[in-house]
C-alpha cells in the first residue's frame, strides 16, 4: 500500500525507523536493511532548538537518491520558516517542525505543503495540546514527541499520551483527519500502550536499527501495535 493511501486509510500501524540509530557511514544500505518500512524518519538537528547536530539537507537529498522510501523529516531546528520548504522542495515526503520554534506554524505549514510535502508538528513532552488543536487542521501529521527531542536512546515518557488520546478523540469523531505520530522511546515495551492511545505512526529507533535482522524488527513492532489498537469506530 502506498503512503498515500496509508495517510487515507490507516488500515494498519505505520512503522517509522530512525535513522538516528543507524550507521551513518553506510546509510543507503541501512535504509536498504529496512524495505518494506511505511516511512523512513530523519532527525534533523541544528545545535540551537536542541543541543546536539546531526545531518541537513546534503544528506537527505543523498538519501533521496538512495532509497524509494518516504522520507519523513523531523526538523529540530530555529527558524523553520527558513529552513523547512527546501526539505519539502527537495522531495521529502512529510517535513515536520515544532510549534516551539515558531510564533505563525500555520504559515509554515502552507508554505511546506506549497513546496510539495505533507506539513507535520510536532511538540515537546512538556508543551500541551490544547493551544494547538485549533490549528491542526492545517496539518497532516502531529508528531508526539515522548522524549526529550534531542538524543536517541531515552526512556519512554507514558504522560504523553494523554495528547495522543485527546487527538485520537477528534480524528474518531470525525472532527479532524490526522496521522497521529509517536517518536521516543518506542520497541517492544512501550508501542502497545502507544497504540492502545491512538497512536498511528511509530518511530523507532534503536528498536530497529539495534536488531539483528531490521526488517524483522519492523514487521514484529507493526505486529504488536496492530494487535494492541483499538478497533475503527
Amino acid at each position: 500500500m502506498s503512503a498515500e493511501l496509508k495517510l487515507a486509510a490507516m488500515a494498519e500501524p505505520m512503522i517509522a525507523p530512525s535513522i538516528l540509530a543507524a550507521d551513518f557511514a553506510r546509510l543507503a544500505e541501512e535504509a536498504a536493511a529496512v524495505a518494506g518500512s511505511d516511512w523512513l524518519h530523519v532527525d534533523v538537528m541544528d545545535n540551537h532548538f536542541v543541543p546536539n547536530l546531526t545531518l541537513g539537507l546534503p544528506v537527505v537529498e543523498s538519501l533521496l537518491a538512495a532509497t524509494d522510501i518516504p522520507l519523513d523529516c523531523h526538523l529540530m531546528i530555529e527558524d523553520p520558516a527558513r529552513w523547512a520548504p527546501p526539505y519539502a522542495e527537495a522531495g521529502a515526503y512529510n517535513v515536520t517542525f515544532h510549534a516551539e520554534a515558531t510564533d505563525d506554524p500555520v504559515a509554515v505549514a502552507r508554505d511546506i505543503r506549497a513546496a510539495g510535502a505533507k506539513a507535520g508538528l510536532s511538540v515537546k513532552p512538556g508543551t500541551p495540546i490544547e493551544p494547538y488543536l485549533e490549528i491542526l487542521p492545517h496539518f497532516d501529521t502531529l508528531l508526539v514527541m515522548s522524549v526529550e527531542p534531542g538524543f536517541g536512546g531515552q526512556k519512554f515518557i507514558p504522560d504523553v499520551l494523554t495528547k495522543v488520546a485527546a487527538v485520537r478523540r477528534l480524528v474518531d469523531a470525525g472532527e479532524l483527519s490526522i496521522v497521529v505520530e509517536i517518536d521516543g522511546g518506542i520497541n517492544a515495551d512501550t508501542i502497545e500502550a502507544a497504540a492502545e492511545a491512538g497512536v498511528d505512526c511509530f518511530v523507532a529507533g534503536s528498536a530497529v536499527f539495534g536488531a539483528a535482522d531490521p526488517a524483522r524488527a519492523v514487521a514484529m513492532l507493526r505486529r504488536q501495535a496492530a494487535a494492541a489498537a483499538p478497533a475503527t469506530p
